[in-house]
């Protein structure tokens, strides 16, 4: 994907020519083979971000997740914090640096730096493969679910057993000799009938304990998961800040001033020193106060990144509210490019609490969706995020247009107008603080006795 982008700036053929500022109607549109080319690429950059970002974080996870560690758990915990820290550093320099090389160098050689890097990072992992530990792949997930629900349903008639051992069926390396008392219809898909042959399982009539328990485990955790979509709703409108940064005065001092799209840094930033501060000085302090490893409960963090999204947002409004009405002052309601006479610095406090949010919630929805699944779904536990990430950003352009088509009727302006002294984006700003959900850990997962009080915390 990142050489066909590459090559769109490389050969002339690929692109439409450049238009002539002095006659601004003399633009010729791409072709549809140009179109092809550069919506091919992105499509192979999706599916090459697919692959990569959920599979290289289980990945690295089950490096170090041995079980003869008594550390593991805040081993594991250290890791998911410094592997977002880490993607959020590529972030930053890829909005400073390549952003940097791509205005004063070109295209060219913008794109082509990425190009090196991928192919750099892709022979290192193929050079170090052999020194990975890899877990052997068994059989499909996808399949397994298809499977359970399947045969559930067809022993839908059948009378639940009681929890005897041998009335389930199981593989001599089973993680779960019977399965749970939670969402019992699925355990008909289990169980194990004196009369059938037991060398001779076809996986559409029975399914295994571990079957079933691994597809327990992902509906169990969708309420928490669907309760974290609206921040990736919030998280997406990138747009937003920056027509508010564009609006306002950047300066630092006389002659400088932060580039509109770089408010962003602040809550990077902001993250990252989370990061550090949790790893090496929160928790250090909590362990040493109680005498014994001490960690903050993860749905505590998933929870209290919520509210800080809350609160974030909260402040997003009232700030845009203040903007809108010193633009109405200044006599820039028709002038959205006009600068008001407000400093944008107004503009820091929202990007850290956004901040804080995603380092504690999303940092949180990682480590607790691979504590709560099976070993053989750590892919998919990492993944989680990303699917939330994808149905916020969708929600949210979904939202958009519907709150556009809704205000802007009777010749009313749309609270999401491009003018954005005469929108209401205050207004789009409280909306989604009404959606927030934090929901409580005993709808998300089994009771805390299940997972090592020294893995999960304390607090």
């Amino acid at each position: 994907g990142m050489i066909l982008l590459w090559l769109t700036t490389m050969i002339p053929d690929t692109k439409p020519p450049p238009c002539d500022a002095r006659l601004p109607h003399s633009c010729i549109s791409a072709t549809f083979p140009q179109k092809a080319l550069l919506f091919w690429a992105f499509a192979f950059m999706s599916i090459g971000a697919g692959g990569v970002r959920p599979c290289s974080l289980a990945f690295g996870a089950d490096q170090i997740n041995v079980k003869d560690n008594p550390k593991r758990g805040r081993v594991l915990e250290s890791f998911f914090g410094w592997y977002y820290s880490t993607a959020l550093m590529a972030v930053l320099i890829a909005y400073t640096v390549l952003v940097y090389i791509q205005e004063h160098y070109g295209w060219r050689v913008g794109f082509g730096i990425p190009v090196i890097l991928m192919f750099f990072s892709t022979f290192v992992f193929v050079v170090a493969y052999p020194l990975y530990y890899k877990m052997k792949v068994e059989k499909s997930l996808f399949t397994s679910f298809c499977q359970v629900i399947s045969v559930a349903w067809k022993n839908r008639k059948l009378e639940l057993p009681d929890s005897v051992d041998g009335s389930w069926y199981n593989k001599n390396d089973a993680n779960f000799i019977k399965p749970s008392d939670k969402l019992r219809y699925l355990n008909k898909a289990c169980i194990l009938c004196k009369s059938e042959n037991m060398t001779t399982k076809d996986p559409w009539t029975i399914c295994t304990v571990d079957q079933v328990e691994e597809l327990k485990a992902l509906f169990k955790v969708m309420p928490l998961w669907s309760s974290c979509i609206m921040l990736s709703v919030l998280m997406s409108q990138i747009t937003f800040p920056v027509m508010q940064a564009s609006t306002m005065d950047r300066h630092i001092t006389s002659g400088f001033e932060i580039p509109k799209a770089s408010f962003s840094f602040f809550s990077i930033v902001t993250i990252m020193i989370w990061v550090i501060l949790y790893d090496r000085a929160i928790i250090p302090i909590l362990s040493k106060i109680q005498g014994k490893p001490a960690y903050i409960n993860v749905k505590l963090r998933i929870g209290a990144g919520l509210v800080f999204s809350i609160i974030a947002t909260v402040v997003v409004g009232l700030v845009e509210h203040i903007r809108k009405n010193k633009a109405i002052e200044d006599g820039l309601l028709n002038n959205p490019q006009g600068v008001v006479k407000m400093s944008a610095m107004w503009l820091i406090p929202q990007h850290v609490l956004y901040g804080l949010a995603d380092g504690l919630n999303i940092i949180g929805q990682i480590e607790f969706y691979y504590h709560e699944f099976p070993k053989s779904m750590s892919s998919i536990a990492s993944a989680l995020y990303l699917l939330g990430s994808a149905f916020g950003h969708l929600l949210a352009s979904t939202l958009i247009s519907l709150v556009d088509d809704l205000t802007k009727r009777d010749g009313e302006e749309s609270w999401v107008s491009t003018n954005i002294n005469r929108a209401h984006y205050d207004n789009w700003a409280y909306g989604p603080c009404v959606d927030r959900r934090v929901v409580e850990a005993d709808k998300t997962s089994d009771s805390g006795d299940e997972h090592d009080p020294q893995q999960f915390g304390v607090l």
